[in-house]
């Protein structure tokens, strides 16, 4: 890998939670590939997770800060993915109290960075950025098409004929391809942003527009994917500082990216029970590590595996407030099924031959995760930016059934018994789309591809910014 960057010094800032530190920790190895120095802005429960990082790159070094109490959070809040997505308004305050501690760090700092790499629910480090006169990058683990939908529904404020109907149409007609979406689908990402007066509503919506006012912003997704909403997201932002640099995995082909996810010791055993499986008989099913399943819900999710006589891996969340699976039900399944009380590998899963559907909630990093391993999905989109993710893998790319919608529904068993015994029934292969996105977005990430183009791309922006005459967040 050439060095593309002269060494120029970032500061790259994580969001707290798995679903945002993993993919922008991939995409740190990838800059420090090309001969950034970075420091990486940590709380101190999240030090560990760097280690495969430090030990690989000699340019990378920690930075680390206390995590900021603040009165809506409980005591540990700095567990993020124990936390509801509810309190995503609460944490993203507290994070903005480093605003301070950051601002004397680099005021003191004999070289301090030229720019900032931050997730985009820490939008104020634009402002940061600004007081500072550097460049702030906006990183996005979400996909493209969904940071289109939320700045345009700040820009573009939605129409409702009818304000008390939860399922009244809303129609993006300023979005490609014009999706619709029942209200209760949107009101989330619309009323965390649009409650005047409110200072929660006001934090959020100023989080929308400091975002796409950041310098650059770089997106978790790669150009045969996604490239409307790419050329869509450029005409908005008035310029073409616009990088998709995934998928943000480690290639088939590439040992040098550390893992910087949690390990499990289960990780061998799972893969042996998969070998012992069929090619693409097994489903597995995995909500992510924030979806809050009900009992009630685990019962008709286990009743319907337990109908389907499908092969499946379950993997499940033991926290309180989590709902349990259903006593007897690994007793009855045994030798079919497998559940995973504990981290899953999922990558290492969806890659076995023997996975051939994958029921998911539709978070972003779970969505090219299965796209790069060719594995069809079974879409339940639960909240936030996950109905958004569905409509391009169900709608649009059709590589996905949808088989459920909300976080509070209840699937009906039998049918959701269909829905699994259909997807690796027996002579089930994987569709054309299916098999064309995951050469794409492989191909993306090897020497050459679209995403290694704009990674280079990036780098070299980053380093033109260092001679570059700049002050209040835009170049003279």
């Amino acid at each position: 890998m050439n060095n593309l960057s002269s060494g120029a010094h970032i500061l790259v800032f994580p969001y707290p939670a798995p679903g945002h530190m993993m993919p922008l920790l991939d995409l740190t190895h990838q800059l420090a590939l090309r001969g950034l120095t970075i420091t990486i802005l940590v709380t101190p429960k999240n030090l560990p997770i760097l280690q495969p990082l430090l030990s690989t790159h000699t340019n990378i070094r920690p930075l680390v800060l206390p995590f900021p109490a603040h009165p809506s959070l409980p005591s540990g809040a700095e567990n993020v993915k124990d936390l509801p997505p509810s309190a995503f308004p609460a944490i993203m305050r507290a994070m903005r109290q480093l605003h301070t501690p950051i601002l004397n760090w680099f005021q003191t700092h004999a070289s301090p960075p030229v720019a900032i790499i931050s997730d985009m629910f820490l939008w104020w480090t634009h402002h940061l950025a600004c007081q500072l006169s550097i460049r702030r990058y906006m990183f996005s683990p979400s996909g493209v098409m969904a940071m289109a939908i939320i700045y345009s529904l700040r820009r573009y404020p939605p129409e409702r004929n009818d304000p008390s109907d939860p399922n009244g149409l809303i129609s993006l007609s300023k979005i490609p391809n014009s999706p619709i979406y029942p209200w209760w689908q949107l009101q989330f990402l619309y009323s965390t942003s649009y409650v005047e007066g409110d200072p929660i509503s006001e934090f959020m919506r100023d989080g929308v527009m400091a975002n796409m006012a950041s310098w650059g912003l770089v997106f978790n997704s790669f150009t045969e994917l996604e490239r409307v909403y790419l050329d869509h997201v450029m005409a908005e932002a008035a310029h073409d500082r616009v990088w998709a640099v995934g998928p943000l995995l480690p290639t088939e082909d590439d040992q040098t990216a550390p893992n910087c996810g949690p390990s499990s010791e289960s990780k061998g055993d799972i893969v042996s029970w998969l070998d012992t499986c069929g090619d693409n008989t097994v489903v597995y099913v995995c909500f992510g590590s924030q979806a809050m399943l009900s009992d009630d819900q685990m019962e008709q999710i286990a009743s319907g595996l337990e109908k389907s006589a499908a092969r499946f891996l379950w993997c499940v969340k033991e926290a309180s407030g989590y709902g349990v699976v259903p006593q007897g039900f690994e007793e009855r399944t045994v030798g079919r099924g497998l559940v995973l009380k504990d981290w899953a590998p999922q990558v290492t899963i969806l890659r076995h031959r023997a996975v051939g559907a994958f029921l998911t909630h539709c978070g972003w990093n779970s969505v090219l995760e299965g796209l790069v391993a060719g594995v069809p999905m079974l879409a339940w989109p639960m909240e936030g930016d996950q109905f958004l993710n569905a409509t391009l893998v169900v709608d649009e790319l059709k590589v996905a059934t949808l088989v459920c919608e909300g976080a509070q529904t209840v699937p009906d068993p039998n049918k959701f018994a269909q829905f699994v015994s259909e997807a690796v029934g027996k002579g089930v292969t994987r569709n054309v789309r299916t098999r064309a996105l995951r050469v794409a977005g492989l191909e993306a990430m090897r020497e050459g591809g679209s995403s290694q183009k704009d990674l280079d791309g990036l780098a070299l922006d980053i380093a033109q910014g260092v001679s570059s005459e700049y002050e209040g967040g835009h170049e003279k």
